[in-house]
């Protein structure tokens, strides 16, 4: 088990549309349990999979799911959230967001917080392996680690469209530990 990372990190969860967005849940619970200040950002398809309120009262703090949630003050709520995270992490990643990101597209909060912050950023896919292994989607990856955009998985088991194969989110715990030493 790797060293306790320090009390107090802001990270922004993005969570995507895939049917592993309900491990997100346990991944914001430990971050939280960590001492980290979890801000999740959900993007239209993930609330499809698990509510905005679960995260929130797991987060203990508002979950955003749109550019327009941003009325309470005159500065921009994502830009905020860039500026002040000390780690972006997308757990889980769908191949659509892996490709806004590398595209540089920012259609909605996440890909906006994206292209906004100077945060390191780590990406926990999760999708049919045909798609992870889609040649627009490995040049996709390529683009993105050539930006130091670091990823974690997938990994290889029965995935939700019934294929076995490459695909699925990594473990929580081993996500857990590379948020810890990336932060470290």
């Amino acid at each position: 088990m790797s060293e306790k990372p320090p009390i107090g990190k802001n990270i922004v969860l993005g969570i995507t549309g895939s049917i592993a967005a309900y491990k997100a849940a346990d991944l914001a619970s430990q971050l939280t349990k960590r001492g980290h200040s979890v801000h999740v950002v959900m993007t239209k398809d993930a609330t499809e999979f698990i509510t905005p309120l679960t995260l929130q009262v797991l987060s203990k703090n508002p979950v955003t799911t749109s550019l327009y949630d941003e009325k309470q003050s005159w500065h921009p709520g994502h830009i905020q959230l860039a500026d002040d995270a000390d780690l972006i992490l997308v757990a889980p990643c769908t191949a659509n967001v892996v490709a806004k990101f590398a595209l540089g597209l920012s259609d909605d909060t996440l890909s906006a917080i994206h292209l906004a912050t100077l945060a390191p950023i780590l990406i926990a896919p999760a999708m049919n392996g045909k798609m992870w292994q889609h040649p627009a989607t490995q040049k996709n990856v390529v683009t993105l680690r050539e930006r130091n955009v670091e990823f974690i998985g997938p990994e290889e088991g029965m995935l939700a469209c019934g294929y076995e194969g490459i695909g699925r989110l990594w473990p929580i715990e081993e996500i857990l530990e590379k948020v810890d030493e990336m932060l470290g």
